[in-house]
């Protein structure tokens, strides 16, 4: 606001001294006297010096907002970014969990053991879970 009031100041300056130029020059015609058209002249600059202030005020709103905007759509992309790599990863699992081989392994040993003992119980295979525990009351 400081900047419009200084160059205000200067145009109204230079019409006053448009004025004491055409008062000694001592020049008239049909158009406006020198006087009036610096007035007039002071009073359009003005006008331009006020819209383009609030030009740049609309300007720094606009930026603003766009600002805000382009923050908006970051954390967006950032969101998707994240929810794809959640989706890959469970991919990831749902893939290698689908191709998971149980492989049982028999042991021919305990079997060629088995007619020096025929009495024994068959032992346990080491790669079978444990018995459940009992139930207790």
């Amino acid at each position: 606001m400081e900047g419009l009031m200084r160059k205000s100041s200067k145009l109204v300056g230079l019409a006053g001294a448009i004025l004491a130029l055409s008062l000694l020059a001592g020049c008239s015609s049909n158009e406006p006297d020198p006087a009036q058209r610096a007035v007039n002249a002071a009073n359009q600059a003005d006008q331009a010096a006020a819209r383009a202030d609030a030009a740049a005020q609309k300007s720094a709103a606009a930026a603003a907002q766009a600002q805000a905007a382009a923050s908006r759509v970051e954390q967006a992309a950032s969101d998707a970014k994240a929810a794809a790599d959640r989706a890959e990863a469970i991919a990831s699992k749902t893939m290698s969990g689908g191709e998971h081989h149980v492989h049982f392994h028999h042991h021919h040993h305990a079997a060629a053991a088995a007619p020096a003992d025929a009495g024994a119980a068959p032992a346990p295979d080491a790669g079978a879970p444990p018995p459940p525990a009992p139930a207790t009351p």
